[in-house]
């Protein structure tokens, strides 16, 4: 396609919707198409539905972790074909605000269930769209849990137990560890200015 798909990734607090606007901001100038944002869950109008549900917090009926599995999957395939599609088929440099390796994270990693299911329902979820690039910003969660507080009231998985975050930081350091020509690391608890400075280096590349 003649578009660009670069997804940001890392656990809560990283940074990344912050990192989003400034990458877009100083891609515009230089991409000869549209940039645009958008994230995971809640791409699209169904999406928002979605995110809403998954981002809840139950008292009465836990989501079974199964069934949040599938709502990502859902949301995705959605996005996928209603959305990315159609942008990167148009030659708009597309910036996304996490994808697959979110769900081997925190799904994965995170709640224990199978890396093999869950291959196979991201790969019927995406038709085989993979990122051009994915970078990682990589923080400490104890630090990007504070960090994500300060936003306001936490969602359902801001309110998750340290050690579920810790699990899903080790899915990541994984991924990075096996996918090194797609998966880029940055130090996310640098300054934001240096953080936006080393992804244009990153970048830079790709274009």
């Amino acid at each position: 396609m003649p578009g660009k798909f670069i997804v940001l990734e890392g656990v809560e607090g990283s940074g990344k919707t912050t990192q989003l606007q400034r990458l877009q901001q100083w891609l515009s100038p230089k991409w000869p198409k549209e940039v645009v944002i958008t994230r995971e869950p809640g791409g699209t109008q169904l999406g928002g539905e979605l995110r809403q549900i998954l981002l809840a917090h139950r008292d009465g009926e836990p989501m079974q972790e199964r069934a949040e599995l599938l709502l990502y999957a859902a949301d995705r395939a959605q996005h996928v074909e209603g959305w990315i599609k159609p942008q990167l088929a148009a030659g708009a440099m597309v910036l996304c605000d996490r994808y697959t390796d979110s769900t081997v994270a925190y799904q994965g990693y995170g709640r224990g269930l199978s890396l093999e299911l869950i291959s196979q329902i991201n790969q019927l979820a995406t038709n085989g769209l993979t990122s051009d690039l994915t970078i990682w910003l990589d923080i400490d969660v104890e630090i990007g849990l504070a960090r994500a507080k300060q936003r306001g009231k936490p969602d359902r998985f801001e309110q998750a137990n340290i050690e579920f975050h810790r699990r899903i930081q080790m899915g990541y350091q994984a991924l990075a560890k096996a996918n090194r020509e797609r998966i880029v690391r940055v130090d996310a608890s640098l300054p934001v200015e240096q953080v936006s400075q080393k992804i244009q280096e990153i970048v830079r590349k790709v274009l």
